[in-house]
């Protein structure tokens, strides 16, 4: 397994491992970290369908008793219904057991898990068990944990972070292509914000990661895995403004998710748009050279929109956008690239060129 670690003050450092080995070797990884003897295993059916019998022998074998939760596969599950659900169903089978949690599935299950991880009995152990590529190369990484409201994207949420990750290669071989997509928007995301040399290689090998090449697929994790955990090691709970950089893309693309209400479009189709108008409105301010604008947004129209998706009331966007927990003291701020392998953190951005650059995507995504 090669391993990555994400650097923590008093202990807390926890290792990703990036394999592409069965679940044995889970099994006794999660044995030899010594983490209970019962494990709470939130998922959904397709999952289970395809590993919970090869996961439960796996634990078996190493004295570790499986219990599975399954919620559905949307970004539905992450409210404040399935969360009681979710709780009420740990306490019923919490007696007389030393119970750790295991988040097997997307950014969804990771958010859910890690939530319930962090709030019941003020914090017990869980392990990241990622089984999509923006899982893998985002979302299972970094102790960001929440649950959404109906008025906005993770607005109930905790800072807590795994023992361990696991991210298994092989477990992307039954991925849809549309979700390989919605992971490359994520990895496309680290090349424009911190390295050129990963963006130059998404460059040259997009048709291999798109056709899920073994060793395009595990360089791709790895480089974004090891970025990711040295932003999280620099500036863990953004306090230093260094974690900023990661919402390159988020703020209009998470006002896209909640205007849609998380249906008919992915996080990485979400964030794709939410990139492109980052990248326009750099261009527009003059912080973005246009040989840089063009190279970065073709790039990202590798990831094809839905037509039926983005059929979504301007209006609605724009009002979640202004409810985004990144509007500071009432100023609107927005990661802007300056060149590929680097953003800024800009500040009072002016709302009208906000709304034209919406109100253009929209336009030209619906093919008006």
């Amino acid at each position: 397994m090669k391993q990555i670690d994400v650097i923590l003050t008093k202990s807390r450092s926890y290792p990703i491992f990036i394999t592409d080995k069965d679940f044995s070797e889970l099994g006794e990884t999660i044995k030899n970290f010594t983490l209970g003897s019962d494990a709470f295993i939130i998922t959904n059916a397709n999952i289970h369908k395809l590993y919970a019998d090869d996961l439960r022998k796996a634990f078996n074998r190493n004295g570790i008793q499986s219990h599975f939760y399954k919620i559905k596969d949307s970004e539905q599950s992450k409210s404040v219904t399935e969360y009681i659900k979710t709780v009420t169903k740990i306490s019923s089978i919490d007696v007389k057991k030393k119970l750790f949690l295991v988040a097997l599935g997307g950014g969804v299950v990771g958010d859910l898990c890690g939530f319930v991880a962090a709030t019941y009995k003020r914090g017990i152990p869980y392990v990241q068990v990622p089984t999509t590529l923006l899982a893998q190369v985002d979302s299972s990484i970094g102790g960001k944990t929440a649950i959404d409201l109906p008025s906005g994207k993770n607005l109930i949420g905790a800072f807590f972070h795994p023992v361990l990750v696991y991210s298994n290669i092989n477990l992307l071989k039954s991925l849809p292509i549309r979700q390989i997509k919605s992971g490359l928007a994520e990895v496309i995301k680290y090349g424009i914000i911190l390295d050129p040399k990963l963006f130059e290689f998404l460059e040259k090998n997009q048709q291999k990661i798109l056709n899920r090449d073994h060793d395009s697929l595990k360089y791709i994790i790895s480089q974004s895995s090891r970025i990711k955990a040295y932003v999280v090691s620099v500036d863990e709970k953004e306090t230093k403004g260094f974690r900023t950089i990661l919402n390159f893309g988020h703020t209009i693309g998470h006002a896209l998710e909640t205007a849609n209400k998380y249906s008919n479009l992915t996080h990485g189709e979400a964030i794709t748009m939410g990139m492109v108008g980052a990248c326009e409105i750099a261009s527009e301010l003059g912080l973005l050279r246009q040989s840089d604008l063009f190279r970065m947004t073709s790039l990202l129209q590798l990831i094809k929109l839905p037509e039926k998706a983005l059929k979504i009331d301007l209006k609605a966007i724009l009002d979640a956008f202004s409810r985004d927990k990144k509007f500071i003291h009432g100023k609107i701020r927005m990661v802007l690239p300056t060149r590929i392998g680097h953003v800024i953190v800009a500040d009072d951005i002016p709302f009208k060129l906000i709304k034209k650059i919406i109100q253009k995507q929209v336009r030209i995504y619906n093919g008006n």
